[in-house]
């Protein structure tokens, strides 16, 4: 088992035992120099993924999925920026919790936007239909979504279906556990590219405007 393995493994033991003490000290010891997202991109998103697969495989309760990443919006709020703001020059791009209340994946790609330069409106968290309506009445050009269980990332069918009934020509780009153990599922469900993780949403970005900056 490799060094990430275990540190991974260490941070998902110390959140279902719902240690936010032993949870903070693995996220932030001071004798890691690996940079803050990277921390967060090799432990805290394989430790929330696969409590997200023993949620599905119905090892764990609904509250212990809850409560960690309850855990882990607390020690990331920290450190990493909540961004948003407006569309600016360009695209106009939204980021949103499809029918999911794990932040993670959001917020990451969220601080990488804002570190970039890339304005952007957090939707937060909001269901299929109110994500269409929201899509249409601000206008969006790129809707990127982020999800943790499948259930939610079927839904983006939905969105698809939607936003497509109401002439628009909004593009999606989804990311998350799900996408990335079914490397097809992007593309039944209707999105228009895939992340695998969140530094990949600015290539994903300059992919719809030809490669130029923002």
């Amino acid at each position: 088992m490799t060094e990430r393995n275990i540190r991974a493994e260490r941070f998902e033991a110390a959140l279902l035992s719902l240690d936010r003490l032993e949870a903070a000290r693995l996220l932030e010891s001071g004798g890691d120099d690996r940079p803050f997202t990277l921390r967060i991109e090799q432990d805290v998103a394989p430790a929330m993924e696969s409590i997200g697969r023993a949620w599905e495989e119905g090892r764990i309760a609904l509250s212990q999925v809850y409560m960690s990443g309850r855990i882990c919006e607390e020690l990331i709020n920290r450190h990493l920026p909540k961004g948003g703001g407006g569309g600016g020059a360009g695209l106009k791009i939204a980021l949103a919790l499809l029918e999911d209340r794990h932040f993670l994946g959001k917020r990451m790609v969220g601080a990488v936007l804002s570190a970039a330069g890339y304005p952007f409106l957090d939707y937060g968290a909001m269901d299929s239909d109110s994500l269409v309506r929201r899509a249409a009445d601000d206008g969006l050009d790129l809707l990127l979504i982020s999800t943790l269980m499948l259930p939610s990332a079927l839904k983006v069918e939905k969105v698809r279906k939607g936003l497509d009934s109401l002439g628009l020509g909004v593009k999606i780009a989804v990311g998350g556990a799900p996408f990335r153990l079914a490397p097809d599922l992007w593309r039944e469900v209707g999105a228009d590219a895939m992340g695998r993780n969140a530094s990949e949403a600015i290539s994903i970005i300059k992919s719809f405007t030809g490669g130029a900056g923002q």
